[in-house]
């Protein structure tokens, strides 16, 4: 039967603020790609407020992802966000086993940390069960510091593109298809580093006022619905940042707050 491309969205759901299932899903599906979400947690905000409510899915995981095993479902992409615990790691290896076919397309966020450092909720042994999925990932999206610390590499804001490059050769010779390193500020410019069958790439743009909930989101989604279409890396880091960067100088004309995010409503038709 044709059908159209499907991806399996595996993340939070956010009701408010605008980050990971309630921005990655209207991206994918603007892409023309079906967008199923496997939800970890529910947020009623994110976590960026000063208070929010909480409801850990993580016990309904294996039970929900078992129907889908029961009825069938395919998948030409498995995108995976922010994780929060080794169980919800070793759900989504485990939906990974029974998911991917040779032909499915597994994009890693391996989301744990900012600025050099962990995130806070996020420990060392967490981090190294991220690394075992993260190195089987065809398509790997971390930011500077998730890279340093999947390689246990030391972190600098000043990275050179030969130190960028060894820590990309790293993770592709520990299993990793094609890396991204995303978000990487060079002043005035954020930087995005893209490493495929030996071939290095740099894609620079300029930078759009502070960082803001759901842009990695963005970022992601569209490198994964990019991807199952069959879309060259390197063209679809630019269709991120091109996209991000545009939505970003809206969201700040209109002053909107930082912990609204960004308002990517306002340009899916063009994306």
């Amino acid at each position: 039967m044709d059908r159209q491309k499907r991806i399996a969205l595996i993340n939070d759901f956010c009701g408010f603020g605008r980050c990971s299932i309630t921005v990655a899903l209207p991206i994918i599906s603007a892409l023309k790609v079906q967008c199923c979400p496997v939800p970890t947690s529910v947020f009623s905000n994110h976590t960026g407020f000063d208070s929010f409510f909480k409801s850990d899915f993580t016990p309904q995981m294996d039970d929900y992802i078992a129907q889908w095993e029961k009825i069938g479902v395919e998948f030409d992409g498995i995108l995976s966000g922010y994780l929060g615990s080794e169980r919800q790691i070793d759900t989504v290896l485990g939906f990974v086993d029974r998911f991917k076919s040779p032909s499915t397309l597994l994009v890693v966020d391996p989301i744990m940390g900012d600025n050099g450092r962990l995130y806070s909720a996020y420990s060392p042994a967490l981090a190294r069960r991220m690394l075992t999925l993260a190195l089987r990932a065809d398509i790997l999206t971390p930011n500077l510091t998730e890279a340093c610390i999947l390689t246990n590499s030391e972190y600098r804001e000043d990275m050179s593109s030969g130190q960028l490059k060894e820590i990309c050769k790293k993770l592709e010779a520990d299993g990793v298809g094609r890396i991204v390193i995303s978000g990487i500020d060079r002043g005035a410019e954020l930087e995005n580093i893209v490493y495929a069958d030996g071939c290095y790439d740099s894609i620079r743009v300029k930078k759009e006022g502070g960082g803001r909930p759901g842009t990695g989101d963005i970022f992601s989604s569209i490198i994964a619905a990019d991807a199952v279409k069959g879309v060259e890396l390197v063209q679809s880091v630019q269709h991120a940042a091109d996209f991000i960067g545009k939505v970003l100088r809206y969201t700040c004309k209109l002053d909107v707050p930082k912990p609204f995010g960004v308002c990517f409503e306002e340009f899916l038709t063009e994306i």
